[in-house]
Parts: C-alpha cells; sequence; structure tokens
C-alpha cells in the first residue's frame, strides 16, 4: 500500500478504524479481497505476481499491512517481494512484537517497506530503514511511502479526515468503510512546494502526492477498510478500480 490511516484503540466503539490505498501498475495481476482457498483463514487481496498481499486480516484478528519506502537509489530488482511479509504474519501465531523480532535479521532479503501487524491487543510498526520496532500506544496514525506520521500532505489530510468522521462515527460498519473509502478518493495533487524530495522526478512526485493516483501505467488499484468493534465485530470493505480511476468491484465481508 502507498497510503494507510488508522485509529488504534483510541474510540468509544471502534478499536481498530484503517483505510488505506494499494497504488501499483495496473499490469500487475492482482485478485481482489476474498478468503484464500489454499489458507481459508486468511482474507485479503492477492499479487499473483508474487503470491503476498498488501492489507490482510485472519478469522483469529490478525492483521497486518505494509508499505514501500520510496528511495530508488537502493532498490534492488532481486530481492523479496514485501507482500510475502503481510503473507507470513497472517500465517503464524507469534505475537506482533516478537514476530518482529525475528524478521530483524532478515531486512536485507527487501527492499525498504514499513510493516504494521497487529491482532486483537497489540500493534506494532517495523521501520526497515531505521530498524526500528514500534509499538503503537492508542492514537491515530498515517503511512506513506516514508517513515511513521512523517507529515507529507496527504499523510496529514488523512488523518485530520478520519479524526473527523470518527467523531460521528455511525454504527453502520457497512456506512463507515464507504466514508472512509471516500476520504482516500482525493485525487488531486499538492503543490510543488509542500512535495518532499524523494529521488525522482518532479512530475512524478507530483503525480503521486495525491491520496487518489490515477494514471493509466501506475495508479490507485484499489481502497480497503479494515474495522473492528470493542464488541468483537469485524468489517472487511475494498472498492477496485481500472486505470481510468471507475470503480469496478466493490465487497464487504465480516469475517
Amino acid at each position: 500500500m502507498c497510503l494507510i490511516v488508522l485509529s488504534w484503540q483510541a474510540h468509544p466503539v471502534y478499536t481498530l478504524a484503517l483505510a488505506g490505498n494499494r497504488d501499483e501498475f495496473h499490469a500487475r495481476p492482482t485478485l481482489p479481497a476474498a478468503f484464500w482457498p489454499d489458507h481459508p483463514e486468511i482474507l485479503a487481496g492477492r499479487d499473483l505476481q508474487s503470491g503476498g498481499t498488501w492489507l490482510g486480516v485472519t478469522r483469529t484478528g490478525r492483521f497486518a499491512a505494509v508499505t514501500n519506502y520510496r528511495d530508488p537509489s537502493q532498490f534492488e530488482l532481486q530481492r523479496r517481494s514485501r507482500g510475502a511479509l503481510t503473507r507470513e504474519f497472517l500465517l503464524g501465531n507469534t505475537p506482533p512484537k516478537a514476530w518482529l523480532e525475528t524478521l530483524k535479521a532478515h531486512l536485507t532479503d527487501y527492499n525498504d517497506f514499513n510493516l504494521l501487524v497487529g491482532d486483537t491487543t497489540q500493534l506494532c510498526c517495523l521501520e526497515s530503514r531505521t530498524g526500528a520496532i514500534i509499538p503503537l500506544p492508542p492514537g491515530l496514525y498515517g503511512l506513506s511511502n516514508h517513515l511513521l506520521d512523517t507529515p507529507w500532505p496527504k499523510v496529514r489530510a488523512a488523518k485530520a479526515g478520519l479524526a473527523t468522521l470518527l467523531a460521528s462515527a455511525p454504527e453502520s460498519m457497512d456506512l463507515l468503510a464507504r466514508q472512509m473509502m471516500e476520504l482516500l478518493a482525493d485525487p488531486h495533487p499538492y503543490p510543488d512546494a509542500l512535495l518532499p524530495d524523494t529521488g525522482i522526478p518532479l512530475e512524478r512526485e507530483r503525480l503521486i502526492s495525491a491520496a487518489f493516483i490515477r494514471d493509466p501505467l501506475y495508479g490507485t488499484r484499489s481502497t480497503s477498510v479494515l474495522l473492528r468493534r470493542r464488541a468483537g465485530a469485524t468489517w472487511v470493505a475494498e472498492r477496485c478500480f481500472n486505470p481510468a480511476g471507475v470503480p469496478t468491484d466493490e465487497c464487504g465481508i465480516m469475517p
């Protein structure tokens, strides 16, 4: 994923409210969110090129999401797919922080990433660039292609928007999920003066500064929402898009 915003243990009704946009080349083969036939405890989209996922949840409450850390000077094509990280966490049963500790010896197997892993009681972030494992206390967080809570414009806007939505969150998880999807649907780029310098041309930096990227080759492929109530109910929603940015599929699933 390239943009994630979430509230963790900070709302009277929703212990988890997470929304994210997956930006990817449109030619990369993908399956939409569903229970995996070979691992029916996992509910996630699937990257058919490498077999991993960008965001997933299990019937037991484990969940994981990954974003790339953008630095083209450090990218090496032969490294493992970062989508394997989320898949491997979802397949296991080790607590989040302990599982991330086992991963630290293998960070150079992957291009740089930020990995969020959690269960019903704990949520942690691993920043591969710094090697830091960060247990997250209750709060509101944003993540794009840099470190956790780096204040890129779209991260700041998404966090502010989520805080506003949750201040008057509807009882319906389906309705809240739709509102959160709309929050990440803004296609407008930000002024050049506000853009980070991540080592890519300014024209491209401008294009991908938007929360929702519309481009015929590379853009927002899907928006996903994961909600969990304090009473235990979970709701996963996904909306998929074609290269023109038009929705092609939408689902809402209760694991």
